[in-house]
């Protein structure tokens, strides 16, 4: 190394620099780029956002009102007081105004600020699937690799099958089985978990009690996400980790004596992990999306339950306040994977 530098001298030592800056150039107008897609695709979901709850068949202000308005003044009064009487470009600068303030409107049902709602239900929700997530993403990409390296043998066999197995059940019901067996019990043996809620009604969440008593009610929720999700990562890795097997740099790392595990670990699978890396990043944008069906099955006072509950009245505001999280949630992920891509695979940015 010393030698190179010498011989390329002060002209070689001068020559680096700009190779560095290009290269810091290259990533900073991939990022650039990926940070412009973001924002369109943010102002595209804010329109969205805005029309799709106002193209919906019928008057806004009988279905929200769900017929108690006996009298025209009744229904421009409603209509006043929700700002539904203004021309439709002035609501959806209205629309846009208390978005960017924070101002996601009033809550039919609850009456209080959808903003408040929404921050009061999303520690659930983080709670609930931010830790599915998680504990589904670590095992499914150990059961990948390890069933990519065992490939056609009875651990690929079973695990490929469990997995689609679990796949394929729909989470509300994988949530009740669950309950019907670990939470009613069966036969002699009795209910180990509770069927719903957060926490016990006389018990104080943060406690260190608490927190043992929210671990025991979140127990059957995570378990179901985390079959459900499972497959998802236990298929891309072994999938990924398959693609490599045959390349030559690994068939190289045994030549040189390298023992079928290191190979493994130090060479294949950091190769594998970039379409992981992405499915992993993509799939944490849906974590503040909530998890509907299993939400509601175990009764977790999440977004998803929150969703379905407004849909019920239908209470637009919160809908819309719900899908802009989702939504926004989403396209972090998406960004930050676009992002972290760009470092993992240099190729990416041209």
């Amino acid at each position: 190394m010393t030698l190179a530098a010498s011989a390329a001298g002060p002209e070689g030592a001068l020559a680096a620099p700009p190779r560095a800056r290009r290269s810091r150039g290259g990533y900073g107008r991939y990022a650039g780029g990926k940070v412009l897609g973001s924002l369109g695709s943010l102002a595209f979901v804010l329109v969205v956002n805005f029309f799709l709850f106002r193209v919906l068949p019928g008057d806004p202000a009988r279905t929200l009102g769900r017929g108690r308005f006996s009298s025209p003044e009744q229904l421009e009064q409603f209509n006043a007081a929700y700002g539904l009487d203004e021309p439709l470009p002035q609501q959806f600068l209205t629309y846009l105004g208390n978005t960017l303030s924070g101002d996601l409107g009033i809550s039919l049902r609850y009456r209080v600020p959808v903003a408040d709602l929404l921050v009061d239900r999303i520690g659930p929700t983080l709670l609930l699937v931010g830790t599915s997530t998680l504990l589904a993403a670590l095992v499914g990409m150990w059961l990948g690799v390890r069933s990519a390296w065992a490939r056609g043998q009875r651990f690929d066999r079973l695990s490929t099958g469990a997995s689609l197995t679990l796949y394929s059940m729909p989470e509300w019901w994988l949530g009740l089985l669950l309950i019907a067996t670990l939470a009613v019990g069966f036969g002699p043996v009795p209910g180990l978990f509770p069927t719903g809620g957060l926490h016990s009604v006389d018990v104080d969440p943060w406690s260190p009690g608490g927190v043992l008593d929210v671990a025991r009610h979140l127990t059957l929720p995570v378990l179901t996400l985390t079959l459900a999700y499972l497959a998802d990562y236990a298929l891309v890795m072994r999938s990924s980790l398959l693609d490599e097997l045959g390349s030559d740099y690994l068939t190289t790392a045994r030549a040189k004596g390298l023992r079928d595990q290191a190979v493994r670990n130090r060479h294949a699978v950091p190769n594998a992990l970039l379409p992981a890396t992405t499915v992993i990043a993509l799939n944490f944008g849906f974590v503040v999306a909530g998890a509907i069906t299993v939400e509601t099955v175990f009764s977790i006072p999440g977004l998803g339950l929150l969703a379905t509950e407004a849909l019920e009245i239908p209470d637009y505001w919160v809908l819309q306040g719900a899908f802009l999280v989702a939504s926004v949630g989403v396209i972090l992920a998406n960004l930050l994977a676009n992002l972290l891509y760009g470092v993992l695979d240099p190729r990416v940015r041209t």
